[in-house]
């Protein structure tokens, strides 16, 4: 029997975009994005605006980066051409998507129909890849609007123009015209994000891929499959793998399309249509028939059997739960003059080198005619919906971020806390917070990233007036980094940053100073609230700019932490409750619970440190312990519910 070698043509859409940019936006090196196409019988075949056949090398993409030899195929060229007319209705230009069904979708299958194999693992998964990093899961709404009508209001994350430039780069070569299109280009795509499966290697492919899986048989034919089809499609929408969460995987195989009956005997399909349900790897269940009310629950008992609900979902925690999850913000503003004319003498007393650059009178002229005018109205009266009256621009905010690091290298701590409040002042607006999140404009980690060091260094010496108010301007910058889902996450995330943020809290939560702790409690609050936020979020099932992957041992670190502060604080009730709600957030709903936090508390005797504030002695300087109802009521509940 005669044998034809299949070729997999590899392009990069981004065109050396993704190579240069995607460590700056993602903090991962991504080398391309990949599209590929098959090559077999003389003809190179992929899929953009439907399928497509041209010459090899000849297509809009140019020369492909690198041609991988598939193996060879029995398969005859007529037995193949009737394949891809088969498949044509699933693979059309409106049902094209970026991430959930492109052009590495169809060779996938088309492989998997010529050779039983299928394309590399470093093609399959780039949308994962990209998906888990802080920038790709807060990007994703953008890339959805490309592709999809438009929700009712909601509104796409804004790229970077690094970024608007990558994601246009890549979209324009996805779905260019080609010599030979075979339909008209679409904007809209899929209504759920389903796999079309044609062969058995795809479907085995597609099973070893996902711990939660379901896939229906049906035929163009069969009427019931006309019905369920639609709310099949709309669980895919609902249930699916999407922005982190946990789900389903969608995958509709038509009997009638390539290889679909080989499918269905190997898998003793006898009607149409019919709903399998695997769990890793292994078929589980099974439903025949339109019954959409069956449909619905088996896809939630299999979401519920994969991923199991947290045990703390069971608990009563009414105190803990109703804490409002809003992070505490130092929203106060001095007389900014005041603030600026310090900074200014601080200025002119430093020593400055001749080659300086920006200069001292360079640097005083962008605050006094750029930065003061747009602090002050922050604060205006008139301006009530946070919104300044006059705007920032990223020139505005990179030339400023370039003074602070010139000033943050000729200053001392002991003076450097009027730059870092002015920096407070500004990241209660929104767009500058978000600007200072964005990598691409921020590659050092922003005015975070440069008081950060000098904040840790004071620490170790607290040795002046002027120390303590630096190190506590720190804190309330970082607590108000919390005004911007999208910091935050940077600052909980970057591989830089939170390091350094967590020797800085970890230090001052021991501070002598009383303010300091506050600040501190107040910012382990902050943190333990957003972590609170993502993972409820996670178990409804919504997650996206506040997605999160969760550390366990820095988990360890700051529990520790904050229990060792809460048990040297003897008298002041407010760090005590922040401290309270910072631990129980923190440990409510941990993935690591069970393995590394429930044996930490009892190491630590983590209850007998609640309870000893509920009572006079060592643990408390007060007769009775501390006063307020609403304290105690969550020192009590933490200590017998999730510390017992």
């Amino acid at each position: 029997m005669s044998t034809t070698q299949v070729k997999l043509y590899v392009y990069d859409l981004s065109r050396g975009m993704a190579t240069a940019l995607s460590q700056q936006l993602t903090g991962r090196q991504i080398n391309g994005i990949w599209h590929t196409s098959v090559v077999v019988f003389g003809k190179e075949i992929f899929y953009g605006q439907g399928i497509t056949i041209t010459r090899p090398g000849q297509s809009h993409h140019g020369q492909p980066m690198q041609i991988i030899d598939m193996g060879e195929t029995a398969i005859d060229e007529e037995t193949f051409d009737e394949y891809l007319e088969d498949i044509r209705v699933h693979y059309t230009a409106d049902k094209y998507h970026l991430l959930d069904f492109n052009c590495n979708s169809f060779t996938n299958d088309v492989v998997g129909f010529l050779t039983g194999g299928s394309i590399p693992t470093f093609i399959k998964d780039l949308p994962s890849d990209f998906l888990s990093t802080p920038f790709g899961a807060a990007l994703r709404p953008t890339i959805d609007a490309m592709f999809r009508p438009p929700v009712p209001g909601q509104a796409p994350v804004a790229p970077t123009s690094a970024a608007s430039s990558l994601l246009q780069s890549v979209a324009d070569q996805a779905q260019a015209p080609t010599t030979i299109p075979s339909t008209s280009p679409g904007i809209s795509s899929i209504s759920a994000p389903m796999h079309v499966i044609t062969n058995p290697a795809s479907l085995n492919s597609f099973l070893k891929s996902h711990r939660a899986a379901a896939a229906l048989f049906t035929s163009q034919t069969c009427p019931p499959c006309r019905m369920i089809e639609p709310v099949y499609e709309r669980l895919a929408e609902e249930k699916s793998l999407r922005d982190g969460r946990q789900g389903v995987a969608f995958a509709k195989i038509d009997i009638g399309v390539g290889l679909g009956r080989s499918i269905a005997a190997e898998w003793s399909i006898r009607s149409t249509p019919t709903f399998y349900f695997f769990q890793d790897g292994k078929k589980v269940s099974e439903l025949k028939g339109a019954n959409a009310a069956e449909l619905r629950t088996q896809i939630d008992l299999l979401i519920y059997e994969t991923y199991p609900p947290h045990p703390h979902t069971r608990l009563s925690l009414p105190i803990l739960q109703k804490l409002s999850l809003k992070p505490i913000l130092f929203s106060q503003q001095p007389p900014i003059d005041t603030v600026v004319s310090k900074l200014f003498a601080s200025i002119d007393e430093a020593s400055w080198p001749a080659t300086a650059n920006p200069t001292p009178d360079q640097i005083k002229n962008v605050i006094s005619k750029g930065f003061v005018p747009y602090l002050k109205s922050i604060g205006s009266p008139k301006n009530t919906n946070s919104v300044p009256v006059i705007s920032n621009t990223a020139a505005m905010l990179a030339t400023w971020s370039q003074a602070t690091s010139a000033l943050a290298n000729a200053l001392s701590a002991e003076v450097l806390f009027p730059l870092v409040d002015i920096w407070r002042l500004a990241f209660l607006d929104p767009s500058t917070a978000n600007w200072a999140a964005a990598p691409s404009t921020t590659p050092s980690g922003g005015p975070i990233g440069v008081v950060l060091p000098k904040a840790i260094d004071t620490l170790q010496s607290r040795s002046s007036k002027g120390a303590r108010n630096f190190i506590l301007t720190v804190l309330r910058l970082l607590c108000n980094s919390f005004s911007s889902p999208m910091l935050a996450r940077r600052i909980l995330t970057d591989g830089a940053v939170k390091p350094m943020m967590t020797s800085f809290i970890v230090a001052s939560l021991l501070h002598d100073d009383g303010s300091v702790r506050t600040a501190a409690a107040s910012l382990a609050f902050n943190i333990g609230a957003w972590l609170q936020n993502s993972r409820i979020e996670a178990g409804k099932g919504v997650q996206g700019t506040n997605a999160v992957v969760e550390d366990d041992e820095w988990q360890v670190e700051l529990v520790s932490a904050i229990l060792e502060a809460f048990g040297r604080e003897t008298s002041n009730e407010e760090v005590v409750h922040r401290l309270a709600a910072a631990l129980g957030l923190l440990i409510r709903l941990s993935p690591f619970y069970d393995e590394q936090l429930k044996p930490l508390l009892e190491i630590l005797q983590a209850r007998g440190t609640l309870k000893a504030k509920l009572g006079q002695g060592n643990g408390w300087e007060g007769d009775g312990g501390v006063k307020k109802r609403e304290v105690r009521g969550l020192i009590e509940e933490i200590a017998d519910k999730l510390c017992a």
